[in-house]
């Protein structure tokens, strides 16, 4: 009897922590993306005036010095998605000693409006405060990898507003692999607490948006398309330009990464953010995370000749993988989904007499194509794309993620 007695009560103290966990990561990540969005609200003040002026390049250049001197003496933060996740799945560990200067490093570059995303700088932060708190709290300690991961899947689910595709991060890890101290929670407990635990962080930031204002618009969602024979016969065109954008982003990242490992790091990272500061003045469209510059591009892009439109999405490309390898660090997804729009929109310009009605259809297949041949996970994909793209599209995001998928593991076996 006491032991059925004592295995509800943890069932109990386990339910309310993993609430408690989610309303904690959704107030930390509104109030980083708040903090956030007020600084560079104050930076694009100082890119308003109609004169040239040197001071975005100068406040760029010192911050990026800063971050430098930070990346020398704590480490290269903050990690890629990829890399904190693996460290979970790995080593069961994520170190947070270094959590204040992870904070700094990777707040910068978002204020300073360079091309990456927030998703690497929260999922870090995240999985921190997750083994911080496995470390001094009692009842969490056996348990601090498996509450990492879920705490990682709310901040992606938070970060995507779409708690769908948090799952995967949840699901990944066979039942009874955790290697913990008690078992491991099976694939059903976990997707069990992953619901309390995003529920209760969608609430927090809900809360926190009624009473302060939204932290972060998100992606702006095209309303509707429309679908005839000619947008599936240029998906024959629409695929390999998608592809081949992948490739053009794994070049840029290569050549940036090379050249990065030349130049000691406070030099290097000066020496991005005075390149940063020059091009939210020369070409404002290709920086930031994208948010805003599609929400504009979508009313206004058949303004843009075709060829501009396939400039920034260059630009763009290069400039992402350019602050990544060359220390202002941050996400790539929401860069991706940006450049990809912008070929989109530039195909359809060219294409179609009426290109506004053709390219959502031609942003979806491109977004899709490349995404699913750097995550090879078609639905988690077409999960992710609904946040810009109608439900209607959703089989044919699925379709095109698979293929991106297949196409990007044969190029990457013939080139290896």
């Amino acid at each position: 009897m006491a032991a059925v007695s004592n295995k509800i009560s943890n069932g109990l103290k386990l339910i309310l922590f993993t609430i408690v966990l989610g309303a904690v990561s959704g107030g930390v990540i509104w109030c980083f993306l708040k903090a956030v969005a007020v600084c560079s609200g104050l930076f694009r003040q100082t890119l308003s005036t109609d004169s040239f002026s040197f001071l975005p390049i100068i406040i760029c250049g010192a911050l990026g010095a800063v971050v430098g001197v930070l990346h020398r003496k704590y480490g290269d933060y903050p990690d890629e998605l990829s890399v904190v996740m693996n460290r979970i799945k790995k080593e069961k560990y994520y170190d947070y000693r270094h959590i204040l200067p992870m904070i700094v490093c990777a707040f910068v570059p978002l204020v300073c409006l360079a091309s990456v995303g927030p998703e690497a700088a929260l999922t870090g932060i995240i999985a921190a405060l997750c083994y911080w708190t496995g470390d001094n709290v009692s009842f969490a300690k056996n348990n601090s990898a498996q509450y990492s991961e879920i705490g990682e899947a709310v901040a992606l689910g938070q970060l995507f507003h779409s708690p769908l595709f948090g799952i995967f991060a949840v699901e990944e890890t066979p039942d009874g692999e955790d290697g913990g101290v008690i078992p491991a929670l099976t694939r059903g407990q976990k997707l069990l607490y992953y619901a309390l635990s995003v529920g209760a962080s969608f609430l927090v930031v809900g809360l926190l948006n009624r009473l302060f204002g939204e932290a972060m618009e998100g992606f702006p969602s095209f309303s509707d398309v429309t679908i005839d024979t000619y947008d599936y016969v240029m998906m024959l065109i629409y695929i390999p330009v998608g592809v081949l954008i992948r490739f053009v982003f794994e070049f840029f990242e290569k050549v940036t990464k090379n050249a990065a490992g030349h130049i000691p790091v406070i030099i290097r990272e000066a020496a991005c953010g005075i390149v940063i500061g020059f091009t939210v003045i020369a070409f404002p469209m290709a920086m930031s995370s994208g948010e805003e510059e599609m929400a504009h591009l979508m009313g206004t892009f058949t303004e843009y000749v075709p060829a501009s439109l396939a400039l920034i999405c260059v630009i763009k490309l290069f400039m992402t993988a350019f602050c990544i390898n060359f220390g202002m660090k941050g996400g790539h997804f929401f860069p991706l989904i940006f450049s990809c729009t912008c070929m989109g929109f530039a195909l359809s310009s060219l294409i179609f007499s009426q290109p506004a009605v053709h390219a959502p259809f031609a942003a979806a297949v491109i977004c899709a194509t490349v995404l699913g041949a750097m995550l090879k996970k078609p639905v988690a994909v077409s999960l992710l794309l609904l946040l810009c793209f109608p439900m209607r599209l959703l089989l044919c995001i699925f379709v095109c993620a698979a293929i991106g998928s297949r196409l990007g593991t044969l190029f990457c076996r013939t080139t290896d």
